[in-house]
């Protein structure tokens, strides 16, 4: 079997009301609320690109017309380039089997542009896209390739929750997840240290909000999406802990590369920290994990390099005793997941919310697993047992 094709798809987010307004009454700390209130720059960093192309799909197929699927969600138009151009002449007439020379062999060729960034989510989409194949040639779940199941149903957190100044819209959309079997959710923290002392009251009040609405039973994390200094991380996430309000974790308190940031806050507080959501490949989550930076692993399978990579960073964090939850939903997460003793929970995007690029997985495959009284199942369909929506991707494939 040899791989005769390796086709990327652009994908156009659709525009019937999930474009991202111009004003919004719900927003989330971004980087830039070191310097200025997160809701103002909200669109510089989630705005939809100029062509409105959002999503890649790759699909690889081989010569006896079998197929593998994956994506790619962020740094689109680079990672194009990247696999068109550099990734798929390094696979066309290999096998698909050969996925451990085929990873080495595409990021030792990019070091020199790549190492993290979109050389390796270029990398992601295409290691997904291999596993599939080889799932749809073996006949087997990916799952199954990662060493079988761990569990009969994997237990879900419902992530949604953003920030906004209607607290009681915060709290019936709380008790409505709930409601739907949720025994897990997570917010969003609006505030960050260019808010001052109210910001640090507001956040208070938001978590306060979905706490009241939900009772202590049900498990409750946070993400600050990286929007805090380490001094302010510190002052926040006790003020949480005083308040009485515990979470399960603070999710991407600073910037991705403050590791020793990372560490300090980890220290200083009880409140376990996450990260790892932008970081990539085994060699940056080796620091992460030596350094005693995150008590939780969140790593991004579309950025880090794909399930291949992936599995290692699983095995490292089992060998120091920490959890892994990565970030988003989707298939390929819910595989490993299943296929790991140490990712207890997984994260779920309700389907058709904002932020639209993570969510339009759901109109771009048919297949995905929705959970059902909060956990969801996986079938024993091959590869990941997606398919694309073959006339959704008609109408916004791109040039």
């Amino acid at each position: 079997m040899r791989i005769t094709s390796v086709e990327v798809i652009p994908i156009r987010t659709p525009d019937e009301g999930l474009r991202e307004a111009p004003k919004r009454s719900w927003w989330v700390t971004t980087p830039f609320s070191h310097f200025t209130a997160a809701h103002d720059l909200h669109k510089t960093i989630h705005g939809t690109p100029p062509d409105g192309v959002e999503n890649l799909v790759v699909r690889i197929t081989t010569d006896d017309g079998l197929t593998g699927l994956g994506n790619v969600m962020v740094g689109v138009a680079a990672a194009r380039s990247i696999i068109e151009f550099h990734l798929a002449p390094i696979l066309l007439g290999a096998s698909p089997f050969d996925r451990e020379l085929l990873w080495e062999t595409m990021f030792r060729s990019t070091l020199n542009y790549g190492r993290k960034g979109a050389a390796i989510v270029a990398i992601s989409g295409v290691d997904i896209a291999l596993w599939d194949l080889v799932g749809h040639a073996t006949g087997q779940p990916v799952y199954n390739l990662l060493g079988g199941r761990t569990r009969e149903r994997i237990r879900c957190y419902a992530s949604q929750l953003y920030a906004t100044t209607d607290l009681d819209g915060l709290a019936a959309e709380a008790r409505d997840l709930v409601a739907q079997g949720f025994t897990a959710l997570k917010q969003r923290i609006g505030y960050g240290p260019a808010d001052g002392p109210a910001g640090v009251r507001k956040n208070l009040e938001l978590i306060r909000t979905v706490r009241d609405a939900v009772g202590p039973d049900v498990e409750l994390a946070a993400d600050a999406y990286m929007g805090w200094t380490v001094p302010y991380a510190v002052r926040m996430i006790r003020a949480i802990e005083d308040a009485g309000l515990q979470l399960a974790w603070l999710e991407e308190p600073v910037l991705p590369d403050d590791i020793v940031g990372y560490a300090e806050i980890a220290r200083a507080v009880d409140t376990p920290i996450a990260g790892g959501e932008h970081e990539f490949t085994r060699y940056g989550f080796r620091e992460l994990i030596e350094r005693g930076a995150v008590d939780v692993v969140q790593l991004d399978v579309n950025r880090v390099g794909g399930i291949t990579e992936a599995d290692k960073i699983w095995a490292m964090a089992a060998g120091a005793g920490l959890p892994v939850l990565p970030h988003a939903g989707q298939a390929h997460n819910y595989h490993l997941i299943m296929a790991h003793l140490n990712s207890p929970i997984a994260e779920f995007f309700p389907e058709f919310v904002p932020p639209v690029g993570y969510t339009l997985f759901w109109r771009i495959f048919t297949g995905e697993s929705v959970p059902e009284n909060g956990s969801i199942s996986l079938s024993d369909r091959p590869g990941l047992g997606l398919a694309l929506n073959e006339t959704f991707v008609a109408a916004q494939r791109a040039a």
